[in-house]
């Protein structure tokens, strides 16, 4: 179905009638997960085999369709196959050969056991994202022994708001989300409230900025409404720079409307007539399915003159970021939306009254925009229920390092570390131990397991010296040395530093020479102290948060694991043994086979050895690279 122009809310309630039954009445639909994570794992083979023998299947039709990341990257590539009347159902791990048996299962309405993971009854489907929406419905068919996503470790506890439709809906089909309720609040905002009332209400849920920062949503939008000058501008931060961080580019790849319908709303309520897109020139796929979208609403009357009928005019431009990780700050980006070098400017002077060429704008990142017509579609009250009294709503965190299940873990304010890490994620691999869990990105701090019964919310992770951040959350375990994390961090900071200001520029330089040192085992007395005193500088002096914050992973890691540290300084060794100019790596003779899988595997010639004889390493030859560790069968490799 191919939707025209939508002129009024009675139009738009139609066409969603009519989509909604298109979606699980009818013919069996599948769909593959062809976002980013899919495609690296190998999605494309798998649609492509899919479309094969979906061909040769003719006794019945089927539809085969693209969607977004469900969030469980770990099980990538994902399948979902949509059964009519019945349920959709989530393969995982799905490979070429797989085909012919969904095909056949799809066709037979039944369910193919070999990849199974769980389903989403029908009644769930049609429900747009909701915090129940995973714990309704009846079991039905031949569909009842498939487990359902509240019952999946990974899926039980996260609730989806922002995540609503990734995963569930084709994001080239304007239709499809129409049908789950999409521009249903953007008619609502536009037709049936003031401006005024838009700002109240979104005031009202309690939404903070979701980019980092943490700043009332409302508030802002409020200033920049009341702010003197035109025109006015509104903008999305798709600028997602940390390392491990993907939740932005997620929703664009999987549901690129919401944002926009957001920015729709946006810019209703602050007075505003054009919106800018800043999205990083890495994402590829999210630049183009969001340039497809905004056609799709141009073409349908979502943006443009008069949309639906109410008298507001408004229009969104895409602008590509070359990747400086600086033009995340709200100034730096907008310097660089005017053609300027990305460099932040004093914080005296606000955006919400002087932003993009030097006229009232107000810029939100996509999770942000994204939520927002949830909360003028359920109202205020219905979102403040959710999370915590400072910390309202939920949060999307991509959940990377050494965690069993990684991927994107959308949950309520207020849950705990805990939960996150060793419900949702899994826990660490067997053997090893929980250690640390770094979030915020780059600029965020460590925090120790045994703190890991925080609750995740603004308030506590900064009083702990980490923050909220963009939504990065790396997992650690005891293999993880925390001199390195806090050499690698600011290593990176060090090369983003736009070098505008001295603190930031000189201060992150000279702290990574200090790591660096440290963690090469030439550390000095006097370096912990000679620490402290750069981050003080730093974060007092430091024109933006880059510079302000670009201490916390040292601060932190000298706070909770002072003791690595010191071994690292005073007794020239690494705990975690990583640090290659504190380790040493030998052969023990009563374990070693003599098979010379490491002899070969040694780079440098530096192990010697007959076969089926005890083989040595050549300490001074030794480069430490770990390569023997990595291919010795009996662990005769040992490190010291």
């Amino acid at each position: 179905m191919k939707t025209g122009t939508i002129e009024t809310p009675r139009q738009l309630a139609a066409v969603r009638s009519s989509a909604r039954k298109a979606l699980l009445n009818g013919h069996p639909r599948i769909f593959v997960g062809t976002a980013t994570c899919g495609l690296a794992t190998g999605a494309q083979k798998v649609l492509d085999a899919l479309h094969e023998e979906a061909g040769k299947a003719s006794s019945m039709r089927i539809s085969i369709s693209e969607t977004g990341c469900n969030g469980a990257c770990f099980l990538e590539p994902l399948v979902d196959v949509v059964l009519p009347g019945q349920a959709r159902i989530t393969y995982g791990h799905v490979q070429p050969e797989d085909a012919s048996g969904l095909i056949e299962a799809a066709c037979a309405g039944t369910v193919y056991k070999k990849r199974i993971i769980g389903r989403i009854d029908k009644e769930e489907f049609l429900v747009e994202g909701t915090s129940k929406s995973y714990r309704r419905g009846k079991l039905t068919g031949d569909v009842k022994e498939v487990p359902r996503y509240a019952a999946l470790p990974f899926f039980r506890d996260q609730v989806h708001l922002a995540m609503r439709n990734c995963g569930i809906i084709d994001p080239t089909s304007l239709d499809e989300y129409i049908a789950k309720g999409g521009y249903a609040a953007a008619a609502k905002a536009l037709t049936e409230m003031t401006p005024d009332q838009v700002v109240d209400e979104i005031t009202r849920s309690g939404l903070r900025g979701r980019g980092g920062g943490g700043f009332p949503t409302g508030r802002k939008w409020a200033t920049c409404r009341k702010a003197p000058g035109e025109p006015k501008y509104v903008i999305c931060n798709a600028d997602e720079g940390d390392p491990g961080a993907y939740m932005d580019r997620s929703v664009i790849e999987g549901d690129p409307h919401s944002v926009i319908e957001g920015m729709i709303i946006g810019s209703y309520a602050v007075g505003a007539h054009t919106g800018y897109i800043y999205v990083r020139q890495e994402y590829p796929l999210a630049v183009k399915r969001l340039r497809f979208a905004l056609k799709q609403a141009e073409e349908a009357g979502f943006l443009g003159e008069n949309i639906l009928g109410s008298g507001h005019s408004f229009t969104v431009r895409i602008n590509r970021g070359a990747g400086a990780f600086v033009c995340g700050e709200s100034t730096a980006l907008m310097a660089s939306l005017e053609g300027r070098v990305g460099e932040p400017r004093a914080k005296y002077i606000h955006t919400v009254e002087h932003g993009l060429w030097n006229k009232p704008s107000c810029l939100n990142n996509v999770e942000t925009w994204n939520n927002v017509p949830v909360v003028i579609a359920r109202g205020a009250d219905w979102y403040a229920s959710i999370g915590t009294q400072g910390s309202k709503g939920t949060k999307v965190f991509s959940l990377v390092g050494k965690a069993n299940r990684v991927g994107l873990v959308e949950v309520p304010m207020g849950i705990t570390l805990r939960q996150v890490v060793e419900d949702i994620g899994g826990g660490v691999p067997e053997g090893e131990s929980l250690k640390a869990v770094q979030t915020g990105g780059p600029s965020g701090g460590c925090i120790p397991a045994e703190l890991f019964d925080t609750p995740v919310d603004y308030e506590s992770l900064t009083a702990l010296g980490s923050m909220m951040g963009s939504g990065g959350m790396i997992v650690m375990d005891s293999r993880t040395c925390m001199v390195d994390v806090a050499r690698y961090f600011l290593s990176f900071l060090k090369e983003e530093s736009c070098g505008k200001c001295v603190p930031c520029r000189e201060g992150t330089s000279r702290m990574l020479q200090i790591l660096t040192r440290i963690c090469e085992g030439k550390g000095r007395p006097g370096d912990v102290e000679l620490l402290h005193d750069l981050a003080q500088g730093m974060t007092d002096g430091s024109l933006c948060a880059l510079g302000g914050s670009a201490a916390n992973p040292v601060l932190s890691t000298l706070k909770y694991f002072a003791e690595e540290y010191r071994a690292h300084i005073e007794e020239r060794k690494c705990p975690a043994k990583v640090c290659r100019a504190l380790i040493t790596y030998s052969i023990n003779p009563e374990v070693c086979t003599g098979c010379m899988l490491c002899l070969r595997a040694c780079p440098v010639k530096a192990i010697t050895g007959e076969r089926k004889k005890p083989h040595i390493i050549d300490k001074l030859a030794c480069t430490k690279c770990g390569l023997c560790a990595d291919t010795c069968r009996s662990n005769a490799i040992e490190v010291a």
